[in-house]
């Protein structure tokens, strides 16, 4: 609820980009479900969502573009369909 509280609040100046870091951190699997579904809205409107998010299986999924941080420094970037079903993303970010 407290996330959900903080986007909209976010969203309550008609931002063009809103930067979300770590929304689904804590909640239960459910809430996870819906505060994605949310994100997916937000970008259907037409904001511009930079996210942060470990869960990288539910990130990648709605993602148009994907950057993999590994020790502070881009290790891999580009469609995030492409590293969704790339071997090495698989492995070490997707428990495949």
């Amino acid at each position: 609820e407290q996330q959900m509280l903080a986007m909209g609040r976010a969203l309550m100046s008609h931002p063009k980009l809103i930067v979300m870091d770590e929304p689904s951190m804590g909640l239960s699997p459910l809430y996870v479900n819906e505060i994605f579904d949310i994100i997916q809205k937000i970008n259907a409107d037409g904001v511009t969502v930079l996210l942060v998010e470990q869960n990288a299986k539910k990130a990648l999924s709605i993602a148009s573009r994907a950057y993999v941080l590994e020790t502070g420094k881009i290790a891999l970037s580009g469609d995030a369909k492409d590293l969704m079903n790339d071997d090495s993303v698989k492995k070490a970010y997707l428990s495949e």
